[in-house]
């Protein structure tokens, strides 16, 4: 007890967290959102920090929520803490000024699931698999809908939630669920070549076209416009985004501040 159920390492920008419980197939308990939420927040604004790859340890990515947290014995009031913490870090990733990368090697059920459809990529190994389940044990996955409906086509998604049956690798490429799959003994080379071209680039101009990205999606098209159209004009004034446009210029590489 006590001890940390994620493991947080750090190297050339780019931070991977590892959940870290793989006798409990890694399930998304209070403790382990708690662990997951501070490995996250963790000095977020230093300008080390490019990349964030989420990864687990075991033949199991996440297992989704602790169903004995969630068994008559605890309280309402808890149960919603755990719901309420579990919105918080999936709302989380998209608020983060960089990139969160799943690298999903092995299966990804209910919150598992929808931890993957929250993240900016996916990266899938080839024996991974992603299910909802929870209607095959009586509590339907109306939390993990919220991402897979916002990731996945609306029929795709609800016959996973309503089936309960897993999309192979290959299936969850296809519709969109994950960015890329690959051989299992290039999961690693693949992530971190997705994630040394993205520290090229100025953290604060992705940090911007980050949050664009999420605002513009909620919103209609002539909506859209105006929003994205006012912040491009922002982004030619940030120091990245003129260093960045005459070292184009002058045929030379940019040296970018962040």
């Amino acid at each position: 007890p006590g001890e940390k159920l994620t493991v947080r390492r750090q190297a050339e920008g780019v931070r991977d967290i590892v959940l870290n419980n793989p006798r409990k197939r890694n399930a998304l308990s209070l403790a382990m959102l708690q662990s997951l939420r501070e490995d996250l927040l963790h000095d977020v604004k230093s300008k080390d920090l490019r990349v964030i790859i989420i990864s687990a340890e075991g033949p199991v990515f996440c297992s989704g929520h602790d169903l004995k947290e969630l068994s008559s014995e605890d309280d309402v009031k808890h149960h919603s803490q755990v719901f309420e913490i579990c919105a918080e870090v999936m709302t989380l990733i998209q608020k983060l000024p960089v990139p969160v990368i799943a690298k999903v090697n092995g299966l990804a059920t209910a919150a598992g699931c929808q931890l993957v459809a929250s993240c900016d990529i996916a990266v899938a190994s080839e024996k991974s698999q992603f299910a909802t389940p929870g209607v095959n044990i009586g509590l339907f996955c109306s939390t993990p809908a919220v991402a897979l409906g916002r990731s996945l086509p609306r029929k795709v998604a609800l016959e996973m939630l309503f089936t309960g049956e897993p999309l192979s690798a290959r299936e969850a490429l296809m519709h969109g669920l994950v960015s890329k799959v690959v051989p299992e003994d290039k999961l690693e080379e693949e992530t971190m070549k997705i994630s040394h071209k993205i520290c090229k680039s100025s953290k604060s101009v992705l940090a911007l076209g980050k949050a664009t990205f999420y605002r513009q999606m909620a919103q209609d098209l002539d909506t859209a416009y105006k929003t994205t159209t006012q912040v491009m004009a922002d982004n030619l004034t940030l120091r990245d985004g003129q260093e960045g446009i005459e070292a184009f210029i002058q045929k030379r590489k940019p040296v970018w501040s962040h």
